[in-house]
């Protein structure tokens, strides 16, 4: 057979479903009545072959990177964790250097799987194949951004702060290569899950895109509305109201044997608004789709292995409050969680399974709201 990755399940991982998403940090919460950390997403490169618009990180980004901190600190530090269940890994694009790939990605994969953790890789899929063939025998879920209907979108979104002119054909040929990896691996066994944003660009061509995702046999669809920040925080922004149209259009015209899973959504059922509330209930009503609390500072770190800084998350404007070189990460997250920040957006709505809106939704929407004062209105 053509394309087959022989995963190595032997640890009894078992894939990610629509009733079991192990980022949610509401599972955690459900199993131990509190938030705990459960997941950690290191970033492992400041290096990408292209420099997107939308991202976050883009500052971060630089043409020969610095030295990491030993993969055996890092090890330590997750063996420290009570209660892992997943990592995250990141960048800049993750397998861009084949030295990088080979003495942290793989590495860290393979201690995830010997303990039985869930992975996910952040990438964009435009390398040779061979590359993400050789980590896919180790990798549980595959994350690639998804924001385009053809190759002249992938242009103008992928290399808008390049610094410098590419070529229309080049771009073009990262975008087939993308496309076929992306079938390869779905193809070959590997969980791809594709995200899109809804910016500004993309909520008029949500269903387009979401019909080249299931061509290209991904097994799930994530869909987040884009918040601009850090790097990306002077991009034009759309209002709720044009949210909520991508997103009801797109539950229209979608393929509803995919699995679709929103985030980061900042429609609550404790709203006044009834707006928000319907589309809540059809979305809980659409099959195979999932609406996932947003797991950063609630079950979730992010540490730079470059520095050893610890955040809430890779793009937040909340500074660092720890380091990996003296500080154990359930005491960093204890830390975080007495914090005013994390307790302004610490509440739960059992009724709703909602652990309430992350620090920059409520920043862009909700900045005077108490949301600890709120109930559902179901």
């Amino acid at each position: 057979m053509q394309n087959v990755i022989h995963t190595d399940r032997t640890q009894g991982v078992r894939p990610a479903s629509p009733a079991d998403d192990p980022w949610d940090p509401i599972v955690s919460l459900r199993q131990f009545g509190r938030h705990r950390l459960t997941s950690v997403e290191m970033t492992i490169s400041n290096l990408c072959n292209m420099r997107c618009e939308h991202c976050a990180v883009g500052d971060t980004l630089v043409m020969a990177e610095p030295g990491k901190l030993p993969l055996e600190m890092m090890l330590r530090r997750l063996d420290e964790i009570e209660h892992l269940q997943t990592i995250s890994i990141t960048g800049g694009e993750p397998t861009f250097s084949g030295k990088t790939v080979k003495e942290y990605l793989i590495p860290l994969l393979k201690y995830a799987r010997s303990r039985g953790i869930r992975s996910q890789i952040n990438s964009n899929i435009t390398l040779d194949y061979s590359r993400y063939e050789e980590i896919a025998p180790f990798l549980d879920v595959m994350h690639i951004s998804f924001n385009y209907t053809n190759a002249d979108d992938f242009h103008e979104v992928g290399f808008a702060k390049s610094g410098h002119p590419v070529a229309r054909e080049t771009a073009a040929r990262m975008y087939e290569r993308m496309l076929s990896n992306a079938s390869k691996l779905s193809k070959g066994g590997l969980f791809v899950s594709a995200e899109s944003m809804i910016n500004f660009r993309t909520h008029e061509k949500m269903a387009e895109i979401h019909q080249l995702i299931v061509q290209m046999g991904c097994q799930r669809h994530e869909v987040h509305p884009m918040y601009p920040s850090a790097f990306a925080s002077d991009l034009p922004v759309i209002n709720k109201e044009e949210m909520r149209r991508a997103i009801l259009h797109l539950l229209d015209h979608r393929d509803s044997s995919l699995w679709m899973l929103f985030g980061t959504l900042p429609f609550f059922h404790c709203s006044e608004e009834a707006e928000d509330r319907n589309l809540l209930a059809r979305l809980a009503a659409e099959p195979n789709v999932t609406v996932r609390n947003d797991p950063d500072g609630r079950n979730r770190l992010n540490v730079n292995l470059f520095t050893g800084d610890v955040f809430v998350t890779d793009f937040s404007d909340v500074p660092a409050f720890g380091n990996i070189r003296t500080d154990r990460l359930d005491e960093l997250f204890e830390r975080w969680l007495a914090h005013p920040l994390a307790g302004s957006v610490n509440c739960h709505c059992p009724a709703a399974a909602c652990c309430g809106p992350n620090l920059l939704v409520k920043d862009m929407y909700y900045r005077e709201v108490d949301f600890l004062a709120r109930k559902a209105i179901l």
